[in-house]
């Protein structure tokens, strides 16, 4: 097959052009194999006793093309089949034509081809057809480093030929040399059958003879010889057909040992089909078809029932007790094979909440198999994790019923198109749960259940139903939201850590942190839906942590790391577990931080040690994004500013989701001024300008615009001086009126207060009043302000603050400051200080009760 891998490589045209219509390119592409393991070099076509060579051959082609259209479900396909082997039928009268035909082609491909490329294929003889071969894809460099600092990820392609596809295309030949087989022994039996008729007839012609020969006297020696060249040729026929026999049995052993082969290698594919999708929870690629297995359990449903048939055959001329045991060997095969063919195809949520509704769908990969008349219903439980230890145990029952499920049954529905059968769950619930005595700190989000799928399926041909089962993967119940996150930890642990073939649901207590590593990576990539992962600066930062050991000179990947120290255990000096702060960082990466993550503008998971390390000798105004290890989904911004004595690494309060909705990170930084440039030296309005949102300046309703900015206050709690518009704070000029005595304004600065004062944390603000939030001018009433921007500033702690900016004024509303006298209520007013506080400002303008 090595010839025709490279000769698919060849342009379309040149393919076209090289197989005639009695001889087309998909014989070649079928047989591939079987064709150049042949001998044709060694055929003399000038010999015409080598012509029944050449016709066995064209026999083989013939049946296997039959066999393919007569297993293919495409109708087209099917009918393209039949007509090349109609097409192929010119050479029966002359098959030395085939030889020729062969031989010519697979001259021309290899003179097509490039000499020192062309493998000759290995010379042993069997009739495996394969399919066209895995394209190799090429290998990009890694990428250049990107503006966060942080190294690109590097792309890797996968080999020539994975391993997994070499597996698969082996298991391929050996389902179609298993095929072979069955059609060797069905050529086998047509021969005997062949041989007992010729043999019967020359039977009944000796005994006609001999009767003529007994009352003729003997006397006529032509009849004498005709009887004697009978009973040579019954004795050969009897010769021949005892061989066949002998033959026929053989074939049948060996076509039993190929099954049960290819059979387990069946089951090993459905076992890695499942393990990776249970990888999948946590990021790993799945291709969750199955259309190739479903496929593959069909033909060897296909293989048992006719072995089946031979072997019935066959008993009448071999031993009972060989026959016997030949059927017992194929009937366990048809047992297991019948009952790994349900498949959960798609899983349950491994998290559940009682009382919410959730899907799941299961398959029947024997569909199109299952007899006709009463429906096939599957019916769903729920089971604990030592029912599982126990299902297919003997004399295991389920006794005890754990939890009641609503809309636990569904009938296995066969689709046309998609030529699949599925029972689909889709309104499914868990009404309530009975829980397991608890050992020592065991919380409920590490207890887990599973649910397990059972029926009663007939299949066509068999005498009796066959029980079914299967089981999901583990779940979590839960009763409350704030179970969630703990419920996922379990489910990531067993995810990642399970061995395929496990006792449910048994995992390691601790695993080497390379693979942490692994799983911490593959999970953040796929939740946050990004082709850049964590790189090894990321990763040795989330070791210190998990280890509690900041050293930056640390090598942890020997060390072991516990489920306690993932999600049981507080981190020191946290009030939350490892997950639980890895799931935060995640959160708020995938819905406000992705494309920032994605361009590499965010360094991420960094340590102090290693923040001064790479910031030090940085000039001031430089700055990097990590997400910040002290709460739960913030991000923060360290930068390195200019003091008295020298320089020193700032970190500014967290910004949280919160916050994110408030403001973007963009916009944030396009605020603070005296950041400047991205580590390691890439100017802020480069990188950052596409995240830059345009403040809209004017409304047509007409409100004066508002913006909000961040601002950062000093150390000692006062403002920094450069700011949203690098200007100095300024003072808050008076409103000329009395706020008790116009209730639109009144309305306007009470909002203000509800919304800015208390308690809450800095810059803890709902957006959408922030925003909306304007000064209404009314006809009957005039306010003045100055050309200053109006700032107020509220909470003095050194963490973040807001400043609220009137937009540049609309003409005609500041003639000058004198005009404040000309508003009817002056008098009553009260001037405002410079730089008053809002808390003071509302002092002095009380509003009414």
């Amino acid at each position: 097959m090595a010839q025709w891998k490279q000769v698919q490589l060849l342009p379309t045209q040149t393919l076209s052009e090289l197989y005639p219509p009695s001889f087309p390119i998909d014989v070649r592409h079928y047989m591939a194999s079987w064709i150049e393991e042949q001998r044709w070099e060694e055929f003399d076509l000038d010999d015409p006793s080598v012509e029944p060579v050449a016709l066995e051959l064209l026999e083989q082609i013939t049946a296997y093309m039959q066999h393919l259209a007569h297993n293919n479900l495409d109708v087209v396909e099917k009918m393209r089949l039949q007509q090349v082997v109609r097409n192929m039928g010119v050479f029966r009268t002359q098959p030395l034509q085939l030889v020729r035909t062969v031989k010519d082609i697979l001259r021309k491909e290899r003179t097509l081809l490039n000499p020192p490329m062309f493998m000759p294929a290995s010379p042993a003889h069997h009739f495996p057809p394969c399919s066209s071969p895995a394209r190799a894809s090429p290998c990009p460099s890694t990428s250049s480093p990107l503006p966060g600092g942080t190294p690109g990820p590097a792309t890797t392609a996968a080999p020539p030929q994975s391993s997994k596809g070499a597996l698969r295309d082996d298991s391929k030949r050996e389902l179609d040399r298993l095929l072979m087989r069955v059609l060797d022994i069905q050529k086998c039996r047509q021969k005997i059958h062949q041989l007992q008729e010729e043999l019967n007839w020359d039977r009944q012609n000796c005994e006609t003879l001999q009767t003529q020969q007994s009352s003729g006297g003997g006397s006529d020696p032509k009849l004498t010889e005709s009887c004697t060249n009978l009973q040579n040729r019954i004795q050969q026929l009897e010769f021949n057909g005892q061989a066949f026999t002998k033959q026929r049995l053989q074939l049948l052993q060996d076509a039993l040992c190929s099954l049960e082969q290819v059979q387990a290698q069946l089951l090993r594919w459905l076992q890695a089909w499942r393990r990776e999708q249970h990888l999948a929870s946590i990021g790993a690629t799945f291709d969750d078809n199955l259309g190739p297995l479903q496929s593959w359990c069909e033909q060897l449903l296909g293989v048992n029932v006719q072995l089946s048939q031979e072997v019935i055959i066959a008993g009448r001329d071999c031993s009972l007790e060989l026959v016997r045991e030949l059927q017992d060997k194929l009937t366990l095969l048809l047992k297991t094979l019948i009952q790994n063919s349900l498949l959960v195809d798609k899983q349950p949520p491994q998290v559940i909440k009682t009382q919410s509704k959730f899907s799941t769908t299961v398959r029947y990969l024997l569909g199109e198999k299952v007899a006709s008349g009463k429906p096939a219903v599957v019916k769903a439980q729920i089971i604990t994790e030592s029912q599982a230890r126990n299902l297919g145990q003997p004399g295991s029952l389920l006794t005890e019923n754990v939890g009641e499920l609503i809309n636990n049954s569904a009938i296995l529905d066969h689709n046309a198109s998609t030529k699949s059968t599925c029972a689909t769950f889709r309104n499914m619930s868990i009404k309530k749960i009975k829980r397991a005595d608890r050992k020592g700190s065991e919380s409920v989000t590490e207890e887990k259940f599973a649910l397990l799928f059972s029926s009663e399926i007939s299949i066509m041909g068999c005498d009796s139903p066959y029980s079914v089962q299967v089981i999901s993967l583990p779940i979590v119940v839960i009763v409350h939201g704030s179970q969630d996150n703990n419920a996922l930890a379990t489910i990531i642990w067993d995810c990642a850590f399970s061995e395929p073939d496990r006792v449910p649901f048994v995992v390691p207590e601790r695993v080497p942190w390379k693979q942490m590593c692994v799983t911490l990576n593959s999970k953040f990539m796929s939740e946050v839906q990004t082709q850049r992962g964590l790189d090894s600066y990321n990763l040795h930062f989330l070791a210190q942590k998990i280890f509690n050991k900041p050293d930056i000179n640390v090598d942890f990947s020997c060390q072991l790391v516990s489920w306690a120290q993932f999600n049981k255990e507080v981190l020191p000096g946290r009030a939350f577990t490892f997950w639980q702060w890895f799931d935060g960082v995640m959160e708020l990466t995938k819905k406000h931080l992705k494309s920032y993550w994605t361009d590499g503008l965010i360094f991420g998971f960094i340590g102090k040690q290693h923040l001064h390390l790479i910031l030090q000798d940085r000039p001031s105004g430089t700055f990097l994004l990590r997400f910040s290890d002290s709460e739960i989904g913030g991000i923060t911004i360290a930068y390195i500013t200019p003091t008295e004595t020298g320089r020193k690494i700032q970190n500014i309060q967290p910004f949280t989701k919160k916050d994110l909705e408030i403001r973007c990170l963009g916009d944030r930084i396009r605020d603070i001024e005296f950041i400047t440039h991205v580590y390691p030296e890439f100017p802020k309005d480069d990188v950052f300008k596409k995240y830059y949102t345009d403040e809209q300046t004017n409304r047509s309703n007409g409100y004066i615009g508002v913006s909000i900015q961040t601002k950062v206050a000093r150390d000692d709690g006062s403002p920094l001086p450069l700011l949203g518009n690098g200007g100095p704070p300024v003072s808050a000029s008076p409103l000329p009126c009395d706020l008790s005595q116009d209730p639109l304004l009144r309305q306007q600065a009470s909002f203000s207060a509800s919304s800015f004062s208390g308690s809450s944390p800095p810059c803890t603000l709902e957006p959408t009043p922030v925003a909306d939030d304007r000064v209404r001018m009314d006809d009957s009433v005039s306010m003045f302000y100055s050309n200053s921007p109006f700032q107020h500033t509220y909470n003095s702690d050194p963490g973040m603050m807001l400043s609220f900016e009137t937009l540049p004024p609309v003409m005609g509303l500041f003639p000058g400051p004198d005009t404040l006298g000309s508003s009817p209520m002056a008098n009553q007013n009260q001037s405002p200080s410079d730089n008053m506080e809002l808390e003071n400002f509302l002092d002095v303008f009380p509003l009414a009760q």
